[in-house]
């Protein structure tokens, strides 16, 4: 049986939608990105104030600020192929593929489930081998990079989950710094959201039954359910 690498799946705890029960499991959170010896001491005192945060902020307000920051743009979108397939068909060919390396090692999905959403990436990566893990986190490394620029331009906490998952992978260089790209208007946002959630209508899996699969990864479909009461009534 494979022993899991319990700062990947830390990490991934850290990108899904805040809740009362990740808010309760920040000690043990914290406790695992120590577990394996993976991650430095640099690496673990830039994660400090996001665990400090998730911990102790009024739960709606870190809420409304995760939807803002990953749910109301494209460029900061937690979905990896978002950000290299867009709209194209070979997205749902790559979509496809990661589903079938996940059901190979034996993670399975929801049926509304997005194989490229990345914290059930870092989730399946905790499942591998560490010289697996390191080469499929190699090759999204672009990906990462672009997403940690972005979000160190905007001062979030949540660049340092990037930097710590891009270090677990072996990169050492830092990305560089630029200034986001001006804003969308808010009715090109919504459009581009509505274009992207269509995504979802797409099935990845045997059924509604969780089979054993983690819970938490509900989120995703709650997440989206928030989203259209939130365009209902703007």
């Amino acid at each position: 049986m494979a022993i899991e690498t319990l700062a990947f799946k830390a990490l991934s705890a850290l990108l899904t939608y805040p809740d009362a029960g990740l808010a309760a499991g920040i000690p043990e959170i914290a406790a695992a990105l120590t577990a394996d010896g993976l991650l430095g001491r640099d690496e673990r005192a830039a994660l400090a104030p996001l665990l400090e945060a998730l911990g102790t902020r009024d739960l709606y307000e870190l809420q409304a600020d995760y939807v803002e920051l990953f749910d109301s743009s494209r460029k900061r979108s937690l979905h990896l192929f978002e950000h290299v397939h867009g709209e194209s068909r070979d997205r749902g060919q790559a979509m496809v593929d990661l589903a079938a390396l996940y059901e190979a090692g034996g993670l399975c999905l929801t049926a509304n489930e997005l194989p490229d959403y990345l914290p059930l990436f870092l989730e399946y990566l905790a499942t591998r081998p560490l010289p697996e893990a390191r080469g499929l986190l190699a090759d999204t490394d672009h990906i990462l990079a672009l997403l940690e620029e972005r979000l160190i331009a905007r001062g979030s906490a949540y660049s340092a989950v990037f930097s710590a998952v891009r270090a677990m992978g072996g990169v050492a260089e830092a990305p560089s710094i630029a200034t986001e790209d001006a804003p969308l208007s808010r009715a090109d946002e919504l459009k581009a959201l509505d274009a992207a959630w269509e995504e979802t209508a797409v099935v990845f899996g045997p059924g509604e039954a969780l089979d054993g699969c983690s819970v938490d990864r509900l989120r995703t479909q709650i997440r989206a359910a928030q989203r259209d009461a939130r365009l209902a009534t703007a």
